[in-house]
């Protein structure tokens, strides 16, 4: 992954960050016992890049990444970074490709959040917690 990422200040966040850079694949790091994917965002003030550990959702060699925070009323902040630099890294196991991401709706987003929830099955509840609609980028 990129050298020069900056790890979240978030500790569980940070802790399973540098878990995955440490044995250099997201192998055997899971929440839940679910799998996830260690993607790597560019800050849209700072132009920093940032390490984002999410649940794997994937179908066909494309990802989903799914802006829940636990269903807090706020985006999470990776969200602003996402839609204002769409070109987003991806490491699955030691595989490790450049992809981008764009917001879904409608359908296309209903079908990811189906598999996000197949994922990961808290997607569910954290959109009962939250009156805005839990944002969806699919990465290709």
């Amino acid at each position: 992954m990129t050298e020069h990422a900056e790890l979240s200040p978030t500790d569980w966040v940070r802790e399973q960050t540098e878990k995955i850079l440490k044995q250099g694949t997201t192998d055997g790091v899971e929440i839940l016992d679910r799998p996830v994917v260690l993607f790597t965002t560019t800050g849209a003030k700072s132009g920093k890049k940032r390490y984002v550990p999410l649940m794997r959702v994937e179908e066909n060699g494309r990802y989903a990444m799914v802006a829940s925070k636990g269903g807090d009323p706020a985006h999470p902040s990776w969200y602003f970074n996402v839609k204002a630099n769409p070109t987003v890294t991806a490491q699955d196991g030691d595989k490790v490709v450049t992809l981008t991401a764009r917001e879904v709706s409608g359908e296309e987003r209903e079908h990811w959040w189906e598999l996000a929830v197949a994922a990961y099955p808290p997607y569910a509840e954290y959109q009962t917690k939250t009156s805005r609609l839990i944002p969806v980028f699919v990465l290709e």
